[in-house]
């Protein structure tokens, strides 16, 4: 069966703390994202740009910044993501910051309980973005949204799309996330009395991308909607520069390839996020078409033809 896709614009900086990435979902087509996908089969529809409130770029408040407009722009992503899941469709929100992921993934939790679905979240970063208001140096929300799905954070964002079991978008449980290499020292204590399964960068240079994957892709069938949260600084800056928050040390393009193609042979891709991506700090728009690259490594580029379930 073709899958169908639809690309869905997110073009907002509003929980960073660096202006560029509203520029990105601009960036990913530039590099041709939606005909690269085609060139593998994909059934690709764009649905242009969501619209939201302008950034203030203010300082912030009770320990968040532009908390009223992040809630504006997480419910429009909501909504639209939403939309493409109940129309049978596989929704790729092109960032934009990554608190846009609070919007995303509270419109996937949602149509996992009407469809009475598992669901397993790949959390693909360089941060844990386990921060609170209490906890945050910055107030930036891109720093939050794994938190807030966990049910920590403003009512406004832990009961989007609501209400939910046991008061959270997202039970820990299902969320793996990997290439982890930057924690803020109160974040720390907090991803270990929440439990999180988090492989480091320690943890994959000394066991390897393959056995990680395993790991975090571990007990997926047929009744699991399988989401992918791809910031781009999840990359090594060397490859990858075009990013508000580099952080040295991260996964090689060969590692980062091997961990696309491990997921797209699962066969269970239900949804997407690719966040981050900032071209104002780019070189010639490489680290897009890198993006793209993965991307398609997920939707079925390989070097030789693979088994994949149906």
């Amino acid at each position: 069966m073709t899958t169908r896709v639809s690309l869905i614009g997110a073009p907002t900086d509003i929980g960073a703390g660096a202006r560029g990435a509203s520029m990105g979902p601009e960036a990913l087509r530039v590099a041709q994202i939606g005909p690269a996908l085609e060139g593998h089969g994909v059934e690709v529809v764009d649905r242009g740009n969501l619209a939201g409130p302008a950034n203030p770029w203010r300082e912030a408040e009770q320990g968040h910044r532009h908390l009223d407009e992040v809630v504006a722009w997480c419910s429009v992503v909501h909504d639209a993501v939403l939309a493409e899941l109940r129309d049978a469709r596989l929704p790729i929100l092109l960032g934009g910051d990554h608190s846009l992921a609070i919007g995303s993934i509270s419109a996937v939790a949602r149509h996992c309980r009407e469809a009475g679905r598992k669901l397993r979240v790949l959390w693909l970063d360089a941060h844990a973005d386990f921060n609170t208001s209490a906890l945050t140096p910055s107030g930036n929300v891109h720093g939050m949204p794994v938190a807030c799905l966990c049910g920590h954070g403003p009512a406004a964002l832990t009961q989007l799309g609501g209400p939910h079991s046991g008061g959270r978008i997202l039970e820990p449980k299902a969320l793996r996330e990997i290439g982890i290499r930057s924690v803020d020292a109160g974040e720390k204590r907090f991803v270990q009395a929440a439990g999180l399964e988090v492989f480091d960068m320690r943890y994959i240079d000394e066991m390897g991308m393959r056995h990680t994957m395993e790991l975090a892709l571990a007990t997926l069938d047929t009744n699991t909607h399988l989401h992918v949260s791809f910031d781009v600084d999840f990359l090594d800056p060397d490859v990858a520069p075009g990013v508000g928050t580099t952080v040295p040390g991260g996964p090689t393009y060969r590692e980062a390839q091997l961990c696309m193609e491990m997921i797209a042979d699962t066969g269970r891709l239900a949804s997407l996020d690719v966040m981050e991506l900032n071209p104002a700090l780019d070189v010639r728009n490489k680290t897009a078409v890198l993006a793209v690259d993965l991307i398609e490594s997920l939707f079925g580029k390989s070097t030789l033809m693979r088994h994949r379930p149906g």
